[in-house]
């Protein structure tokens, strides 16, 4: 007897949520940069992929390299707990290999800052809230 053959199924979807956080994730990155730009930044990267993870946002400011990490969520001090150990554990080696494919910019100043993005509120920056020492 002859075997049916399964009937083709739809390729699978991502779940709405994922989808609403992909654009919340891109909304939130927009006005970090958007921030960034009217503080006098010039944004070098979004999005940058590594082996190692993404980096939001890499820009530079006079003599400085920032790598920038990105959280929305609905208040501040839950944005800014999103920042976790492993997270900065990531963006410090993500941010050793930006230094190793631009050596010209290992001779800035390095920097680690984070912006908090809440609904309805501006931006907030934080200079230097973690460095590579941790």
């Amino acid at each position: 007897m002859a075997r049916r053959a399964e009937p083709l199924r739809p390729l699978d979807r991502p779940r709405r949520e994922r989808i609403a956080a992909f654009r919340l994730g891109l909304s939130a990155e927009s006005r970090a940069a958007i921030l960034l730009i009217a503080k006098g930044y010039r944004i070098l990267a979004r999005r940058w992929k590594t082996p190692f993870g993404e980096i939001d946002i890499v820009a530079r400011r006079r003599g400085s390299l920032v790598f920038v990490e990105v959280k929305a969520r609905e208040h501040a001090g839950d944005a800014a707990e999103a920042v976790t150990e492993r997270n900065q554990r990531r963006i410090i080696a993500a941010a050793e290999l930006w230094l190793a494919r631009n050596p010209a910019d290992a001779e800035r100043e390095i920097r680690f800052d984070v912006v908090l993005v809440m609904p309805g509120k501006i931006p907030q920056h934080i200079a230097n809230a973690f460095d590579a020492t941790r």
